[in-house]
């Protein structure tokens, strides 16, 4: 036997490290091991390459109800208190100007009554109504060469984090790594986790594990481990890879949003300076179905056919979700930004609409940008499931986080560690004082003296 312990933790992205920083600070709890495939910590999906680095708290984010931005918020503000906390000379991390845009009659009208009307003008103290003038303060590019005639309106805030999460991850680890009840395995792959009476059985390259309570946070693969040990039978996948185009010039100061259409689960177009490079401006996300687990990755190809399950129920799924009238247009659309010398010119309006003088030319590929993000479908409902997918069994938990899974991945830590314990039948505690002081409690608020009156320039970062 490798080792014994009381949690095991499979995956060493986000989700899994900011549950091993958790448990493992501000719990009693004897002995934790994190088992990570990848040689480094966070090399997939929790790298900064592979995601929009956008820290989610729903105030611009559009197709945010009320009641789920309240819940993003938190959890964001949590990630931003650690991020404050941690990371003051800002090494992982860009707090910038960030805002939703508006262009036209309707999307402003739309926008005024969010703002008024829907209650995120009061859910959120530092958003703030602005026009044309106070955007090109802000945010010159988006006003420059834009039809004057056309009305224009943003919901701006201060509160722009843009975030290494692959870093922070990193950070999570590396806090606790060295205490003597935590091991962390990297380079080790799992190949099975197997059930019996009193414990689990964790099968690696490196050798068996076993623990009382388990917890796997491998994105995708989680829901594929899930289902060789009997959980999630009315669960698949639909596995989405971004992309992104980008340009070698510091357009943008900030981080610009527009307008999300409601049924798509996706990110909104938007445009942002990378998080360690303020000159390049990443533009995107395109979206396209893959059969695969990760970007770029054969292997995981059948790993996704695993998780399909090739069933009548899983093709009658598929076959209702892209049967819809807005879902398959944009799907259509979005295999065309992918086809050489024609994709970009398709995708020049949407960069357009944030940066309007923004010509072919200046845009390319983002080469080496973008993971895949998985999206569960219900398939005895023949429905994509929004939003983050916890399965939870006898003493163990699956965890499939779609976006916003990083920016509420502390607060997804919490309800986990307090799930753990009620599986080792409270013989252990949480200092949930500790652990929000040592996040939420660092954010900054409105009264606290602390918004930044100025937009922070992506080059100084």
């Amino acid at each position: 036997m490798k080792g014994e312990y009381d949690l095991i933790i499979v995956g060493g992205g986000i989700s899994g490290a900011s549950l091993l920083y958790t448990v493992a600070n501000y719990t009693d709890v004897e002995s934790i091991a994190l088992v990570e495939k990848e040689d480094e910590i966070a090399a997939i999906n929790s790298h900064h390459t592979n995601n929009s680095q956008t820290l989610h708290f729903g105030d611009i984010e559009t197709n945010y109800t009320l009641e789920k931005a309240e819940t993003v918020k938190r959890g964001a503000e949590m990630v931003a208190g650690y991020l404050e906390a941690n990371d003051p000379d800002r090494e992982i991390h860009s707090k910038r100007s960030k805002m939703v845009l508006a262009v036209g009659d309707d999307e402003v009208a739309e926008l005024e009554h969010r703002y008024h009307e829907a209650g995120f003008g009061d859910l959120f103290p530092k958003l703030e109504a602005i026009g044309r003038d106070e955007i090109a303060e802000i945010e010159p590019m988006v006003v420059e060469g834009r039809d004057p005639s056309k009305e224009m309106l943003a919901l701006q805030t201060p509160d722009g984090y843009t975030v290494d999460y692959g870093e922070v991850a990193q950070s999570f680890v590396d806090e606790v790594r060295d205490l003597d009840r935590v091991d962390v395995y990297t380079g080790t792959a799992v190949e099975s986790i197997n059930e019996t009476e009193d414990e689990f059985l964790v099968e690696t390259e490196a050798g068996w594990f076993s623990a009382e309570t388990t917890v796997v946070a491998a994105g995708s693969h989680s829901l594929q481990i899930a289902k060789t040990m009997g959980y999630g039978e009315h669960k698949s996948l639909l596995p989405v890879a971004g992309s992104f185009f980008e340009a070698n010039e510091g357009l943008l100061n900030g981080k610009v949003y527009t307008l999300q259409m409601k049924k798509l689960p996706f990110a909104a177009v938007h445009g942002d300076a990378e998080v360690h490079d303020g000159n390049l401006t990443r533009f995107g996300p395109t979206a396209k179905v893959v059969p695969a687990l990760e970007r770029g990755r054969l292997s995981t190809v059948p790993d996704f056919f695993d998780v399909f399950g090739l069933n009548p129920d899983s093709f009658l799924s598929y076959g209702n979700i892209l049967a819809d009238r807005i879902l398959l247009p944009y799907v259509l659309k979005n295999l065309v930004y992918d086809v050489p010398a024609v994709g970009k010119r398709a995708f020049l309006p949407h960069v357009q609409k944030v940066v309007p003088t923004v010509e072919l030319e200046d845009i390319e590929r983002a080469k080496g940008y973008g993971g895949v993000r998985p999206q569960i479908v219900d398939t005895k409902n023949r429905s994509l499931d929004m939003g983050e997918a916890k399965i939870t069994g006898d003493n163990i938990i699956f965890n499939v986080t779609p976006s916003p899974g990083a920016s509420t991945c502390l607060q997804n830590a919490l309800r986990d560690t307090q799930q753990v314990l009620e599986f080792l039948e409270g013989d252990y505690e949480f200092d949930e004082a500790g652990f929000e002081a040592a996040t939420i409690e660092n954010f900054p608020r409105e009264d606290d003296g602390e918004v930044d009156p100025e937009p922070v320039p992506a080059d100084d970062d």
